[in-house]
Formats: C-alpha cells, structure tokens, sequence
C-alpha cells in the first residue's frame, strides 16, 4: 500500500464502482476461465478407468450409486475439454476410433463426406469456408485410412486448428440437416425462432452446447448410433439411457453430466 493512502481509501478502491462495466468485467472472467480449461485440460484425454468416477463421486449418495450402475457393462472413460464443444469432440473421437477397427465403417463415412460438400453449397452455406471444413475433414479420414491408429486419432483431436475445424463441420452438417427437415423441427424450437435463425444463434457458431436436437441431426445425418448414459439426479439408482437414432445399434457411448459429455468404453 503507498504510504499516502489510508486503509480508508484502499476498502473504497474494492467496493462496487458505477462507473465500471460490470458485463466487461464479466465477460473478462470468463475469458480468463476459458483461457485456463484450454491451458490445462486436454481436448480428449487418455482413458481412464470408471475408479476415478467412483471417488470423484465418494462424498455423494445419489452420484455414487449411478455409478457403481455402470460398472458391470463399462470399464473406462475418457474425458473432454469442457468448452461448449465436448459433445461433439467426443462423439468424432468416438467415432473415429470405432472407425479404426471398423473400416468397412471409416469407407462408408468417406464416401459420405465426399458428397455433403455439394449437398451443403446446394443449401447456401459459403462455398469458400465451407470447403476449407471439408477439405481438413477429408485430409484425416485419407490420414486414418492409410495409417490410422487410436494414437493418430488423439493426436488429430488434440490438435486445436484440426480439431475445430472437424467440429465446425459437424456443425454444418447439423444445421443443414435440420433445415431440410425444418418443418418437423420446428415443433422442438423454443422461444418462436425460425429453424434457420435456431442454427444461426445455437448450432453453427463455436463452443455453443449440444442439446437433443443437436444429437438427433447429427446421428440421423450421419446414420450413426450413440447410447448416451445421463449421470444426473433424476429418478432411481440407475443411470437413465437414450438411443440416438431408436431404431439404430449403438457404436459410441457418451456418458452425458448436466452440461458435460464424456466418451465410455464397454467392459
């Protein structure tokens, strides 16, 4: 403290000042929180087994039985940055994977991303950045195909530019599905917006979070099955379960916290 200022004026400088914008302020700190998740926590960590979930949870009855729910038919977890993008991180690494020992499976979604490029411009999205998405997409599926390995897999994810740009695609791709099917995703779409101005404010831009839409697009665009496990409070000692799309065998496992997802491994 200067030794011209009293004890007075330094309690003054800490109280609430008018003069101060108080959403700066609040925008700062969450950059500053978003700037330390990305300096500490991996985009897709290494697996981990279910015992690290078990005394995360100790000090809590509900959590605590819902997990030891999941023991029998898991065994490990592997967990993602929590930055609004972890759903859809997740499920590429998942998938990606999957494909890995699948690969009649990693074809199939070649051949698929070969032609949603054309499907995505024929629905106005900007041509330029959006083969800029595609084509990144298209790199490391030709990467996986030729040496593709779960060590190549985290690496591709954990690598920030290739990665956003595989989530920004993801997100293309949901957007475009719900607006080819906007007449029947209009009925889920609170507060009287447009299927359009929905994917313009919710799904296109970064770090927004996924919800049941979002996981209904992406599944039934992709024709990929995902089993969510949802860990929260809700009713039982059991953790609840949704497959996406119903009808479809699931190949990923997400385990779903209030706000949060993480990537399951079957015991």
């Amino acid at each position: 403290m200067d030794s011209n200022q009293s004890p007075e004026s330094e309690t003054k400088t800490c109280e609430y000042d008018p003069n101060v914008n108080q959403d700066e302020l609040i925008m700062a700190q969450e950059k500053q929180i978003a700037e330390e998740i990305k300096a500490n926590i991996a985009m897709v960590g290494a697996q981990e087994g279910l015992s690290t979930l078990e005394n995360e949870y100790s000090n809590d009855a509900v959590y605590s039985s819902k997990v030891l729910s999941l023991l029998p038919k898991f065994s490990n977890v592997r967990r993602t940055r929590p930055d609004g993008n972890c759903f859809l991180r997740g499920f590429i690494f998942a998938y990606l994977e999957y494909c890995i020992y699948h690969r009649n499976e990693l074809e199939r979604f070649k051949k698929y991303l070969e032609g949603s490029k054309e499907e995505l411009f024929k629905m106005g999205f900007p041509e330029f950045t959006t083969e800029d998405f595609h084509d990144m997409f298209m790199q490391v599926v030709n990467d996986l195909e030729g040496s593709g390995s779960v060590e190549r897999v985290e690496a591709i994810i954990n690598d920030a530019g290739t990665s956003d740009y595989l989530v920004v695609y993801l997100r293309l791709l949901i957007s475009a599905h719900l607006q080819k099917n906007a007449e029947f995703f209009s009925f889920f779409i609170e507060g009287g917006r447009t299927v359009e101005e929905f994917c313009k404010q919710e799904v296109e831009p970064m770090y927004r979070e996924c919800d049941h839409l979002h996981i209904v697009a992406l599944t039934a665009a992709l024709g990929v099955g995902v089993r969510v496990m949802y860990l929260d409070r809700g009713d039982g000692a059991t953790v609840a379960t949704h497959d996406f799309p119903e009808d479809k065998e699931p190949i990923i496992h997400l385990l779903y916290r209030p706000g949060h997802y993480d990537v399951l491994y079957k015991a």
